[in-house]
C-alpha cells in the first residue's frame, strides 16, 4: 500500500477550515482556560439523571477505599453485609476488606510464581511472559477470585481487623512487592533452565513466599485466626459470639450463597457467541481455586435477570467503565450529558463491540446496583452505591443513564434463580480466551 505524506496544500486547505469556522473559534475560546469536559457537560441530561427509582433497596452508608483499588473487594463485601445485616438487625456494619486483600495479595504472589513456573520454557519476551510479568500482582479483581478468597480464608468483621496506612494506600507496597516478585520470576526461570529439580524449585518459592508473608503482615498485620462477633443491635441490644474463625463465620453468615452466584457479561463481539461460557487464561488469584468464568448474554437477558434480583430486595455487584461521561462531583454516568462531538467536531461514536475489539473500553471499577427506575416496563436510571466515600453524589451514591448502562456495564454478579433457565448454561465447559482479552480487565 502507498503512503501519502501531508502536503503544503493540504494544510492550508485545513487552516482555512479552521479559521472560517465559527464552532471551531468559539471552541477555542472556550477551551482556553476550561477543562474540556466541563465544557462539553450538557445540562438537561444530567437534570434528568434524578435520584428517584421505581426499585430502590435501603442500604447502609457507603464505604471508601481510599487510595486503593480495592473496588471490587468493597462492592462484593457491601453485597454480604447487607445480608449479615439483615440476619443480626444491624443499622451499620461493615466486612473486614483487609481481611480479604491480604489473603489475595499472598495467594496472588503464589499464583504469579507457579505462572512463569509453567512457562519457564517460554522466552522473557515471549507475549504471555511479557503479560504475567507487567500485570503482577495489584489491587484489582473479579467476582471469581472474591469468591476464592472467601471459600478458603472466610470472612470477619471490619472491627475485628481494620484498615491501616498501607491498606487504605497501596501503591508504594505494590511497586516494593512487584520489584521483589520480578527478581524471584528471574531466579526461578534461571533455575528450571538449569536443569533443577522440581523439589529444589518448590522449596526456593517457598522460602520467596515466607517472605512475602512476612512482609504483608507488616503492611496489614497478621490476619486473627479466631475472634468473638460483638454487636449492638437495632433495639440497642448487646450480642457476642465467641470464638469464631473466619470459616465459622462465613459458614454462618453466607453459607452456600457464593456457589448459586454466576458472573454474567455482555461482551457482544464476533469471538464471544451469546450463551456461552469463557475464562480466561492465567487470570487467577487462588491456585487450586475454581476459575474465573463468565456467561455472556444479551443485554436484554443481562439486565432482566439484574432486574428480577432488585424486585426480590437484593443488591448486584457489577463491573463497568466509569472513566466515560462521568460527574463525579454530582455522582452520574450519562452519556446524554456530554456532547463532545459538537465541542471537539471529531467523530467520537463507537460501538461497544468495537470499543472492545480497538481497547478503548473494558471494566475498570466494580460497584453495587441498589435500584432502578422503570418506566413503560423499561429501566430508564440505575441506583449505584460506591466505595469512593460519602462526599459526591448523594452521599456516595451514584446513578446511571440505561444508556450508559448499555454501553459501559460488562459484568455483573447473579443468583442462579434469577437466571431462570439461563442458569443451566453456566455449567457449560468454558472457551478459554487470551490472558490480554478485555473480559479479563480487573476491576480498581
Amino acid at each position: 500500500m502507498n503512503k501519502y505524506p501531508i502536503t503544503e496544500d493540504q494544510l492550508a486547505s485545513w487552516s482555512a477550515q479552521y479559521e472560517n469556522s465559527p464552532e471551531r473559534q468559539l471552541a477555542t475560546l472556550s477551551l482556553a482556560k476550561t477543562e474540556l469536559n466541563d465544557v462539553a457537560f450538557v445540562s438537561k441530561g444530567a437534570f434528568a439523571m434524578r435520584q428517584k427509582f421505581s426499585v430502590d433497596i435501603p442500604t447502609m452508608e457507603v464505604t471508601n477505599q481510599k487510595s486503593s483499588g480495592r473496588c471490587w473487594l468493597f462492592a462484593a463485601a457491601n453485597v454480604l453485609r447487607e445480608r449479615i445485616a439483615a440476619a443480626r438487625n444491624l443499622e451499620k456494619f461493615e466486612l473486614s476488606q483487609s481481611h480479604l486483600a491480604f489473603w489475595d495479595k499472598f495467594e496472588r504472589a503464589n499464583y504469579f510464581l507457579e505462572s512463569i513456573l509453567e512457562t519457564a520454557a517460554l522466552p522473557a519476551d515471549d507475549r504471555v511472559v511479557s503479560h504475567i510479568l507487567t500485570t503482577g500482582v495489584h489491587d484489582g479483581g473479579q467476582w471469581d477470585m472474591f469468591a476464592n478468597i472467601v471459600r478458603k480464608y472466610g470472612l470477619m468483621p471490619k472491627d475485628v481487623y481494620d484498615e491501616t496506612y498501607q491498606s487504605s494506600n497501596t501503591r508504594s507496597m505494590n511497586a516494593v512487592l512487584n520489584r521483589n516478585l520480578k527478581i524471584c520470576a528471574a531466579k526461578l526461570r534461571a533455575m528450571v533452565a538449569s536443569g533443577a529439580q522440581d523439589d529444589a524449585i518448590q522449596a526456593e518459592k517457598n522460602a520467596m513466599l515466607g517472605k512475602i508473608y512476612g512482609f504483608l503482615c507488616s503492611c496489614y498485620g497478621e490476619p486473627p485466626k479466631t475472634f468473638d462477633f460483638e454487636f449492638v443491635d437495632k433495639d440497642d441490644v448487646y450480642h457476642i459470639e465467641k470464638d469464631l474463625t473466619p470459616i465459622t463465620f462465613a459458614e454462618r453468615y453466607v453459607g452456600n450463597l457464593l456457589d448459586d452466584i454466576v458472573s454474567i457479561i455482555n461482551a457482544p463481539t464476533a469471538d464471544k457467541p451469546y450463551h456461552r461460557t469463557f475464562t480466561v487464561r492465567l487470570l487467577g488469584n487462588v491456585v487450586g481455586g475454581r476459575d474465573v468464568c463468565h456467561l455472556n448474554l444479551p443485554m436484554d437477558e443481562f439486565k432482566a435477570a439484574i432486574i428480577r434480583q432488585l424486585e426480590a430486595g437484593k443488591v448486584v455487584w457489577f463491573g463497568s467503565d466509569v472513566g466515560k461521561y462521568g460527574e463525579r462531583a454530582m455522582g452520574l454516568w450519562d452519556d446524554n450529558s456530554y456532547n463532545y462531538e459538537l465541542l471537539t467536531g471529531l467523530d467520537l461514536e463507537i460501538s461497544k463491540e468495537d470499543a472492545l475489539d480497538y481497547g478503548f473500553s473494558a471494566m475498570n471499577h466494580a460497584m453495587v446496583i441498589t435500584g432502578v427506575n422503570i418506566e413503560g416496563g423499561r429501566p430508564t436510571r440505575w441506583k449505584i452505591e460506591n466505595s469512593w466515600g460519602d462526599k459526591n453524589g448523594a452521599k456516595g451514591y451514584y446513578v446511571c443513564s440505561d444508556s450508559w448502562f448499555d454501553q459501559y456495564v460488562y459484568q455483573a454478579a447473579v443468583e442462579k434463580e434469577y437466571l431462570g433457565d439461563l442458569a443451566a448454561l453456566a455449567a457449560q465447559e468454558p472457551i478459554v480466551l487470551d490472558p490480554w482479552d478485555p473480559m479479563g480487565t480487573l476491576a480498581e
